[in-house]
């Protein structure tokens, strides 16, 4: 089951330690803000970002921004006391960190329940060869699961490989999971990318993950929010074909052809699904944007 087409271009990572990153994420034109107690959160500040980030999913005022909590490890000694703290509080979806198999999904969906978030949407991060490996039976274990977050950087040093321009060493991972996630109809977003001032890579990086079939890219800085949404909004010329080939290929069938030619391009059955999709996405981001005029 695939499930509501939500722009997820931008994912932008927001240090629940910082009050004022919190709130100018507001201001943003992210699809989505991960207001984050992870790993980055020195220990000092674990209890007061937990307090901070509930506070600020119930004041509000992030539009149709996607708002999205990462917990801590599950085996850390905050990441029970996080899920209790914002299972119920208004956030969109759960972020559950170094998920590696089916049984690490089932355990977070467990004690999500338990602390009051039944109805609460999960994501999963695979940062770790075995989860890469296991990607199709996590995408498979629970509908609850909305999306799949690369987790990249880890990824790279597990493996022992080098950051590249033309991201050598990851190309495999990034496939197997973006076949796992439509295998069962997973959103599936893009690692970050650490150098945030050198743009040219990370607008490189971007249009890789978006030719491979990405969603979305997160993101750790604002500066780069622009690129993402650049290279994974759907072009004005792609959206008029897309609706051509609909238009085209419905005339053909009521001729008695199955199939069209559209702009020198043969046209089949399995590309209305990907002209209705890409429409519907398009759709979704335009009234989204409307809301950062």
């Amino acid at each position: 089951m695939e499930h509501h087409i939500r722009p997820r271009r931008s994912v932008l990572y927001v240090p629940g330690c910082n009050q004022h990153y919190l709130d100018r994420a507001r201001t943003l034109a992210a699809d989505s803000v991960i207001l984050d107690l992870g790993d980055p959160i020195l220990i000092d500040a674990k209890e007061q970002s937990r307090a901070n980030v509930v506070a600020a999913i119930k004041q509000g005022g992030y539009g149709s921004r996607e708002v999205v909590v990462r917990v801590n490890n599950l085996d850390s000694i905050w990441g029970h006391d996080d899920i209790k703290a914002v299972a119920n509080i208004g956030a969109d979806a759960i972020l559950f960190p170094n998920i590696e198999s089916r049984e690490d999904v089932l355990k977070a969906q467990q004690l999500l329940d338990e602390a009051g978030g039944k109805d609460v949407p999960m994501m999963v991060m695979i940062e770790s060869p075995i989860a890469v490996l296991n990607a199709k039976e996590i995408a498979a274990a629970s509908d609850r699961v909305i999306c799949i977050v690369m987790a990249t950087s880890d990824l790279i040093s597990q493996l022992h490989a080098h950051v590249t321009h033309e991201r050598v060493a990851i190309l495999t991972s990034l496939s197997l999971v973006i076949l796992a996630a439509r295998a069962y109809g997973k959103a599936v977003i893009d690692g970050i990318t650490s150098d945030f001032k050198n743009m040219h890579s990370f607008e490189y990086a971007c249009r890789i993950g978006r030719d491979m079939g990405m969603d979305g890219k997160s993101l750790v800085h604002p500066a780069q929010i622009a690129y993402c949404n650049d290279a994974y909004t759907p072009k004005a010329t792609e959206v008029a074909n897309a609706r051509l080939i609909i238009t085209a290929l419905k005339e053909a069938n009521e001729a008695g052809r199955g199939t069209v030619v559209v702009n020198d391009k043969l046209v089949e059955h399995h590309h209305i699904k990907a002209a209705q999709r890409l429409i519907k996405l398009h759709e979704a981001i335009t009234e989204l944007e409307e809301e950062y005029i």
